[in-house]
Protein backbone atom coordinates (compact mmCIF):
# COMPACT_ATOMS: atom_id res chain seq x y z
CA UNK A 1 0.00 0.00 0.00
CA UNK A 2 2.59 2.23 1.02
CA UNK A 3 4.42 1.63 -2.14
CA UNK A 4 0.95 3.01 -4.32
CA UNK A 5 0.81 5.67 -2.23
CA UNK A 6 4.14 7.21 -2.28
CA UNK A 7 5.02 8.63 -5.24
CA UNK A 8 8.86 10.02 -5.25
CA UNK A 9 9.97 12.75 -7.30
CA UNK A 10 10.23 11.59 -10.41
CA UNK A 11 8.47 7.98 -10.64
CA UNK A 12 5.13 9.87 -12.00
CA UNK A 13 6.48 12.06 -14.81
CA UNK A 14 4.67 11.42 -18.00
CA UNK A 15 4.41 13.38 -21.52
CA UNK A 16 7.04 15.73 -20.56
CA UNK A 17 5.16 16.49 -17.24
CA UNK A 18 6.98 16.37 -13.90
CA UNK A 19 4.84 14.56 -12.21
CA UNK A 20 0.71 13.63 -13.32
CA UNK A 21 -2.15 12.34 -10.76
CA UNK A 22 -5.60 11.70 -12.28
CA UNK A 23 -8.27 10.11 -10.86
CA UNK A 24 -7.38 7.02 -13.19
CA UNK A 25 -3.80 6.57 -11.87
CA UNK A 26 -4.90 7.54 -8.20
CA UNK A 27 -7.15 4.93 -8.10
CA UNK A 28 -10.40 7.41 -7.31
CA UNK A 29 -12.83 9.31 -8.91
CA UNK A 30 -11.90 12.88 -8.59
CA UNK A 31 -8.58 14.63 -7.17
CA UNK A 32 -5.57 15.43 -9.71
CA UNK A 33 -2.35 17.28 -9.93
CA UNK A 34 0.11 17.77 -12.50
CA UNK A 35 3.65 19.93 -11.81
CA UNK A 36 5.87 21.04 -15.05
CA UNK A 37 9.12 22.96 -15.48
CA UNK A 38 8.81 25.37 -18.62
CA UNK A 39 12.37 26.68 -19.45
CA UNK A 40 12.81 29.82 -20.03
CA UNK A 41 10.92 31.04 -22.96
CA UNK A 42 8.86 27.43 -23.09
CA UNK A 43 5.48 27.11 -23.61
CA UNK A 44 3.10 24.06 -23.41
CA UNK A 45 -0.07 23.43 -24.55
CA UNK A 46 -2.80 20.66 -23.58
CA UNK A 47 -6.67 20.03 -22.39
CA UNK A 48 -7.87 20.16 -19.29
CA UNK A 49 -10.23 17.62 -20.41
CA UNK A 50 -13.48 16.49 -17.83
CA UNK A 51 -10.88 18.30 -15.02
CA UNK A 52 -11.34 21.71 -13.76
CA UNK A 53 -7.07 22.39 -13.12
CA UNK A 54 -5.59 25.49 -11.53
CA UNK A 55 -2.27 27.49 -12.85
CA UNK A 56 -0.65 27.57 -9.74
CA UNK A 57 3.20 28.96 -9.98
CA UNK A 58 5.55 26.94 -7.75
CA UNK A 59 8.59 29.36 -8.75
CA UNK A 60 8.55 32.17 -11.37
CA UNK A 61 5.91 33.52 -13.51
CA UNK A 62 3.73 32.72 -16.81
CA UNK A 63 1.42 33.86 -19.10
CA UNK A 64 -1.84 31.79 -19.29
CA UNK A 65 -4.03 31.79 -22.82
CA UNK A 66 -7.64 30.20 -22.90
CA UNK A 67 -9.65 30.69 -26.13
CA UNK A 68 -8.10 34.11 -26.99
CA UNK A 69 -7.69 35.19 -23.40
CA UNK A 70 -4.96 35.84 -21.88
CA UNK A 71 -3.86 36.25 -18.04
CA UNK A 72 -0.27 37.30 -16.58
CA UNK A 73 0.85 35.41 -13.14
CA UNK A 74 3.11 37.35 -11.60
CA UNK A 75 4.42 34.48 -9.27
CA UNK A 76 7.02 34.27 -7.14
CA UNK A 77 10.48 33.30 -6.33
CA UNK A 78 9.58 30.26 -4.56
CA UNK A 79 6.93 28.41 -2.07
CA UNK A 80 8.75 30.07 0.57
CA UNK A 81 8.44 33.29 -0.66
CA UNK A 82 5.48 34.85 -0.93
CA UNK A 83 1.44 34.15 -2.10
CA UNK A 84 1.32 33.69 -5.44
CA UNK A 85 -1.56 34.86 -8.00
CA UNK A 86 -3.19 32.02 -10.25
CA UNK A 87 -5.71 30.90 -12.62
CA UNK A 88 -8.82 28.85 -12.52
CA UNK A 89 -9.02 27.03 -16.02
CA UNK A 90 -12.63 25.12 -16.05
CA UNK A 91 -13.53 21.78 -17.38
CA UNK A 92 -13.70 20.98 -21.66
CA UNK A 93 -10.41 23.80 -22.55
CA UNK A 94 -7.86 24.19 -24.00
CA UNK A 95 -4.90 26.11 -22.29
CA UNK A 96 -1.74 27.12 -22.95
CA UNK A 97 1.31 27.99 -20.52
CA UNK A 98 4.07 29.79 -21.14
CA UNK A 99 7.00 31.91 -19.16
CA UNK A 100 9.61 34.23 -20.84
CA UNK A 101 11.99 33.56 -18.00
CA UNK A 102 11.22 30.28 -16.80
CA UNK A 103 9.01 28.94 -14.31
CA UNK A 104 7.65 25.32 -12.23
CA UNK A 105 3.74 25.08 -12.44
CA UNK A 106 1.46 23.27 -10.66
CA UNK A 107 -2.32 22.07 -11.68
CA UNK A 108 -4.21 21.12 -8.68
CA UNK A 109 -7.41 20.06 -10.30
CA UNK A 110 -10.49 17.78 -9.80
CA UNK A 111 -12.81 16.35 -12.24
CA UNK A 112 -15.93 18.71 -12.51
CA UNK A 113 -19.54 18.80 -13.72
CA UNK A 114 -19.69 22.25 -14.51
CA UNK A 115 -17.62 24.49 -17.37
CA UNK A 116 -16.84 27.23 -15.13
CA UNK A 117 -15.26 30.81 -16.54
CA UNK A 118 -11.35 31.39 -17.05
CA UNK A 119 -10.38 33.82 -14.54
CA UNK A 120 -8.16 35.12 -12.24
CA UNK A 121 -7.27 35.23 -8.54
CA UNK A 122 -5.09 37.62 -7.18
CA UNK A 123 -2.28 37.07 -4.60
CA UNK A 124 -4.11 39.54 -2.62
CA UNK A 125 -7.35 37.49 -2.27
CA UNK A 126 -5.47 34.66 -0.69
CA UNK A 127 -6.83 34.25 3.05
CA UNK A 128 -3.15 33.34 5.19
CA UNK A 129 -3.84 31.76 8.34
CA UNK A 130 -2.03 30.50 11.37
CA UNK A 131 -2.97 27.32 12.98
CA UNK A 132 -1.99 25.13 16.18
CA UNK A 133 0.37 26.25 18.59
CA UNK A 134 3.89 25.99 19.86
CA UNK A 135 5.29 22.96 18.25
CA UNK A 136 2.26 21.99 16.08
CA UNK A 137 2.16 25.76 14.18
CA UNK A 138 1.99 26.11 10.55
CA UNK A 139 0.89 28.76 8.34
CA UNK A 140 -1.82 28.12 5.71
CA UNK A 141 -2.24 29.99 2.26
CA UNK A 142 -6.18 29.37 1.53
CA UNK A 143 -6.04 30.19 -2.05
CA UNK A 144 -8.60 27.95 -3.84
CA UNK A 145 -10.83 26.44 -0.12
CA UNK A 146 -14.79 26.35 -0.21
CA UNK A 147 -14.77 29.99 1.10
CA UNK A 148 -12.13 31.51 -0.54
CA UNK A 149 -12.58 30.83 -4.34
CA UNK A 150 -14.91 29.31 -6.29
CA UNK A 151 -14.62 26.13 -8.52
CA UNK A 152 -16.65 23.47 -9.13
CA UNK A 153 -15.40 20.42 -6.76
CA UNK A 154 -11.76 21.46 -6.06
CA UNK A 155 -10.41 22.72 -2.72
CA UNK A 156 -6.78 23.44 -2.73
CA UNK A 157 -4.29 25.09 0.12
CA UNK A 158 -0.68 25.34 0.81
CA UNK A 159 0.69 25.05 4.17
CA UNK A 160 4.30 25.78 5.36
CA UNK A 161 5.69 24.35 8.52
CA UNK A 162 9.13 25.58 10.63
CA UNK A 163 11.53 23.41 10.95
CA UNK A 164 11.00 20.80 13.48
CA UNK A 165 7.51 21.26 13.70
CA UNK A 166 4.40 18.93 12.76
CA UNK A 167 1.87 19.64 10.99
CA UNK A 168 -1.59 17.83 10.02
CA UNK A 169 -1.75 17.47 14.01
CA UNK A 170 -4.11 16.50 15.46
CA UNK A 171 -4.10 13.31 12.15
CA UNK A 172 -8.30 14.05 11.07
CA UNK A 173 -9.71 12.05 8.00
CA UNK A 174 -12.18 13.57 6.02
CA UNK A 175 -13.97 10.25 3.98
CA UNK A 176 -17.08 9.72 5.06
CA UNK A 177 -19.92 12.36 3.94
CA UNK A 178 -21.66 13.30 7.71
CA UNK A 179 -22.58 16.48 9.38
CA UNK A 180 -18.99 16.38 10.82
CA UNK A 181 -16.84 15.01 7.96
CA UNK A 182 -17.15 16.06 4.10
CA UNK A 183 -15.28 13.09 1.86
CA UNK A 184 -12.66 14.33 0.33
CA UNK A 185 -9.23 12.37 -1.70
CA UNK A 186 -6.35 14.07 -1.55
CA UNK A 187 -2.81 14.61 -2.51
CA UNK A 188 -0.11 15.89 -0.73
CA UNK A 189 2.88 17.71 -2.72
CA UNK A 190 6.07 18.79 -1.31
CA UNK A 191 8.91 20.66 -0.99
CA UNK A 192 11.80 21.80 1.53
CA UNK A 193 13.89 24.37 2.46
CA UNK A 194 16.53 24.94 4.97
CA UNK A 195 19.83 26.53 5.91
CA UNK A 196 23.32 25.50 5.32
CA UNK A 197 26.78 27.37 6.29
CA UNK A 198 26.85 30.82 6.93
CA UNK A 199 22.83 30.43 6.53
CA UNK A 200 23.12 29.75 2.98
CA UNK A 201 19.32 29.01 1.45
CA UNK A 202 19.20 24.67 0.24
CA UNK A 203 16.65 23.95 -1.61
CA UNK A 204 18.01 20.36 -2.53
CA UNK A 205 17.95 17.44 -0.16
CA UNK A 206 15.21 18.72 2.84
CA UNK A 207 13.36 15.80 4.48
CA UNK A 208 10.21 14.96 6.35
CA UNK A 209 7.48 12.42 6.85
CA UNK A 210 4.20 11.49 6.35
CA UNK A 211 1.98 9.31 8.33
CA UNK A 212 -1.46 8.05 7.07
CA UNK A 213 -3.08 4.93 9.01
CA UNK A 214 -6.67 3.54 9.09
CA UNK A 215 -8.90 1.13 10.74
CA UNK A 216 -9.52 -2.34 10.74
CA UNK A 217 -12.99 -1.98 8.23
CA UNK A 218 -10.69 0.38 6.00
CA UNK A 219 -6.98 -0.39 5.93
CA UNK A 220 -4.45 2.42 5.02
CA UNK A 221 -0.43 2.03 6.50
CA UNK A 222 2.24 4.69 5.11
CA UNK A 223 5.04 5.96 7.33
CA UNK A 224 7.23 7.43 4.49
CA UNK A 225 9.99 9.78 4.33
CA UNK A 226 9.41 12.30 2.04
CA UNK A 227 11.44 15.20 -0.59
CA UNK A 228 11.08 17.69 -2.67
CA UNK A 229 9.02 16.67 -5.78
CA UNK A 230 7.32 13.69 -3.75
CA UNK A 231 3.67 13.02 -3.44
CA UNK A 232 1.35 11.04 -0.72
CA UNK A 233 -1.95 9.80 -1.55
CA UNK A 234 -4.49 9.69 1.17
CA UNK A 235 -7.75 8.00 -0.65
CA UNK A 236 -9.14 7.39 3.39
CA UNK A 237 -8.03 7.31 6.75
CA UNK A 238 -6.40 9.00 9.41
CA UNK A 239 -3.49 11.30 7.89
CA UNK A 240 -0.84 13.06 9.91
CA UNK A 241 1.60 14.47 11.43
CA UNK A 242 3.41 15.60 8.44
CA UNK A 243 6.65 16.16 10.33
CA UNK A 244 9.25 18.69 9.36
CA UNK A 245 12.81 17.92 9.95
CA UNK A 246 14.71 19.95 12.44
CA UNK A 247 16.89 21.57 9.38
CA UNK A 248 13.89 22.10 7.24
CA UNK A 249 10.95 23.82 6.80
CA UNK A 250 8.76 22.17 5.02
CA UNK A 251 5.84 23.29 2.31
CA UNK A 252 3.06 20.90 0.73
CA UNK A 253 0.17 21.51 -1.68
CA UNK A 254 -3.42 20.17 -0.42
CA UNK A 255 -5.54 19.17 -3.59
CA UNK A 256 -9.21 18.04 -2.36
CA UNK A 257 -12.20 17.12 -4.47
CA UNK A 258 -15.07 14.17 -3.52
CA UNK A 259 -18.41 12.91 -4.85
CA UNK A 260 -20.71 15.28 -2.78
CA UNK A 261 -23.02 18.20 -4.18
CA UNK A 262 -22.02 20.30 -1.54
CA UNK A 263 -18.01 21.80 -1.61
CA UNK A 264 -17.16 21.40 1.68
CA UNK A 265 -14.16 20.83 3.97
CA UNK A 266 -14.92 19.23 7.67
CA UNK A 267 -12.67 16.58 8.83
CA UNK A 268 -13.24 14.66 12.39
CA UNK A 269 -9.96 14.25 14.44
CA UNK A 270 -8.95 10.31 15.47
CA UNK A 271 -10.20 10.93 18.94
CA UNK A 272 -7.09 9.24 20.16
CA UNK A 273 -5.03 12.33 19.70
CA UNK A 274 -7.85 14.85 19.85
CA UNK A 275 -7.20 15.78 23.16
CA UNK A 276 -4.27 17.55 22.53
CA UNK A 277 -5.77 20.73 21.00
CA UNK A 278 -7.27 21.11 24.85
CA UNK A 279 -3.21 21.67 25.92
CA UNK A 280 -2.80 24.71 23.10
CA UNK A 281 -4.67 27.33 25.06
CA UNK A 282 -2.74 29.95 25.78
CA UNK A 283 0.69 28.35 24.01
CA UNK A 284 1.70 31.08 21.16
CA UNK A 285 2.31 30.75 17.76
CA UNK A 286 6.01 29.49 16.70
CA UNK A 287 7.47 33.25 16.45
CA UNK A 288 8.61 32.38 12.68
CA UNK A 289 5.10 32.32 11.46
CA UNK A 290 3.98 33.75 9.16
CA UNK A 291 6.71 33.13 7.06
CA UNK A 292 5.08 35.60 4.98
CA UNK A 293 2.05 37.46 4.61
CA UNK A 294 -0.47 38.37 6.73
CA UNK A 295 -2.62 36.47 8.97
CA UNK A 296 -6.31 36.43 8.56
CA UNK A 297 -9.49 34.23 10.09
CA UNK A 298 -9.30 30.22 10.53
CA UNK A 299 -11.09 27.91 7.74
CA UNK A 300 -10.15 24.51 8.37
CA UNK A 301 -7.41 22.36 10.02
CA UNK A 302 -4.22 21.04 8.06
Amino acid sequence: MAQQLHLPAGSAARDGFDLVVTPESAGWGFSSLRTLTLPPGGERTFSTGRDEVLVLPLSGSARVEVDGEVLELAGRASVFEGVTDFAYVGRDSDLTVSSAAGAVLSFPGARARRRLPFRYGPASGVPVELRGAGQCSRQVNNFATPQAFETDKLIACEVLTPAGNWSSYPPHRHDRTSDVESELEEVYYFEFRGLGPAGTPRLDDGVGYQRVYGEAERPVDVLEEVRSGDVVLIPHGWHGPSMASPAYDMYYLNVMAGPADERAWRICDDPAHGWVRSTWEGVPVDPRLPLYGAPAAADAPA
